[in-house]
């Protein structure tokens, strides 16, 4: 017998075992008044520290009363709207507001300039890089091919260690840049390693923004239209931080506080954010999405629509989870900014794409979805789409395929892990030590 076989027969053997004893009664927890998973009772999370990088507000205070609100989203003092909204038609601002988050304001034209030619030239990965290390390993998990890359980045850095706040800066600026090819290059490698198709690399234009690189290196023809750039530019911005209370930035802050050094501490926020009750959410929307085409005859028909959406809330469609997927947040209540921002860029790339008829069927689950949730399920704050709701549409629409997509999701949020690793460094000087109470059993 080899030995996989025999651990995964003992492992079988052994579960029951565990379970029995690793089963913590829910009543415990109420008892001792712990908050599970870091969330009260209404499910808003534990205050746990202190930052300056990012904001989220979803109830305001009135006459007195806390009540829900339309969310809003602001990077270091500005709201991401007016951020958003400050570019130009075609201007890319993945760059500007990377700047912003890492730096604490906004860069000056100069320094706008520099900071993007900076990106432009780090974005290289050391001699042969690509061929030994990606390559070499192929995978369809291309979040496990880019953390192995990041930690092995390490060995090609003779200041790995040092985690000083300028070399540290240092190594985020170096990430952020090297991320869309640790994420393309994956991919490229698995494509054509494991699914028979063609290998091409394209190497980064530092003209380029990340968007646009992002779009020709992973096209064949390295063809992409300014609708197509400005939509996966204005996703990356909307993705690159949200308040600093996520598990993948609390585990940024945790692995900083102990002093590791920045490979590290990418490679365990990676590792959070692989997770899919963190970073898979839009391609949880984009199955349910073929499923809902797959059952409903007329997508213009409202009620058929109502009707499948409440056998999916109900547990008999789908997944039988009961969830309609991209509906709700942890956080918002009435709305998600990030989803009020983005719906108008998807909208342009639909019309350009000529996938009218798939957004009227979004749109149509956008409107029907919470007012068959209310009628279902009691809920203390209000139900509405996020951005995950409509970013899986997009990178559909994009080409890009679904293996990206939570890799894309981390070329964004690595921009936000950085800020977090600088200011933890800056104003932090403990390490994070949570407390955990045992409730073992006394055995004589």
């Amino acid at each position: 017998m080899d030995t996989m076989k025999l651990v995964n027969e003992y492992a079988k053997q052994k579960e029951e075992v565990c379970r029995s004893n690793d089963n913590i009664a829910p009543r415990l927890y109420e008892e001792y008044g712990v908050n599970q998973g870091l969330r009260d009772e209404k499910g808003n999370g534990v205050l746990t520290g202190l930052t300056n990088i990012s904001k989220i507000v979803s109830f305001q205070n009135v006459g007195g009363k806390r009540m829900p609100c339309d969310g809003e989203l602001w990077y270091r003092g500005y709201r991401v709207e007016d951020l958003i909204h400050g570019l130009g038609e075609k201007e890319p601002g993945f760059e500007k507001i990377a700047y912003l988050l890492l730096m604490g304001e906004l860069p000056s034209q100069e320094e706008q300039q520099e900071f993007a030619r900076l990106i432009g030239e780090c974005r290289t990965l050391p001699t042969n890089f690509t061929r030994d290390v990606i390559m070499k390993a192929p995978t369809e998990d291309i979040m496990n091919s880019m953390t192995r890359s990041i930690l092995t980045l390490a060995s090609y850095d003779q200041n790995a260690k040092d985690t000083s706040v300028s070399n540290s800066l240092r190594q985020c600026i170096q990430l952020i840049s090297e991320f869309p090819l640790l994420a393309v290059y994956g991919y490229n490698a698995y494509n054509h390693y494991e699914k028979g198709a063609s290998l091409y690399i394209h190497h980064p234009d530092p003209e380029l923004s990340t968007a646009e690189n992002l779009l020709m290196m992973l096209r064949q023809d390295k063809q992409y239209t300014p609708v197509e750039a400005k939509v996966l530019d204005t996703a990356l911005i909307l993705h690159m931080e949200h308040g600093g209370g996520n598990n993948s930035t609390f585990t940024t802050r945790v692995v900083t506080s102990s002093g590791s050094d920045t490979y590290s501490t990418m490679a365990a926020a990676m590792s959070s954010l692989k997770g899919p009750k963190h970073g898979g959410a839009n391609i949880k929307v984009m199955e349910m999405m073929r499923d809902i085409k797959e059952h409903i005859q007329d997508v213009e028909d409202k009620e058929e629509i109502a009707a499948y959406l409440g056998k999916i809330l109900e547990g008999e469609a789908f997944d039988q989870k009961g969830l309609i997927y991209g509906m709700g947040h942890a956080v918002y209540s009435l709305s998600d900014p990030r989803e009020r921002i983005f719906k108008g860029y998807v909208e342009k790339l639909a019309m350009e794409k000529s996938r009218e008829k798939d957004l009227l069927l979004y749109n149509t689950i956008e409107e029907v979805a919470p007012v068959l949730i209310a009628q279902k399920r009691h809920m203390q704050k209000g139900v509405s789409p996020n951005v995950d709701f409509y970013s899986g549409f997009v990178y559909e629409m994009l080409g890009i395929p679904v293996e990206l997509y939570t890799a894309i999701f981390s070329i964004a949020r690595i921009v936000g892990w950085s800020a977090h690793r600088i200011e933890e460094l800056i104003t932090a000087d403990k390490i994070i030590r949570p407390a955990y109470m045992s409730v073992m059993p006394k055995r004589n």
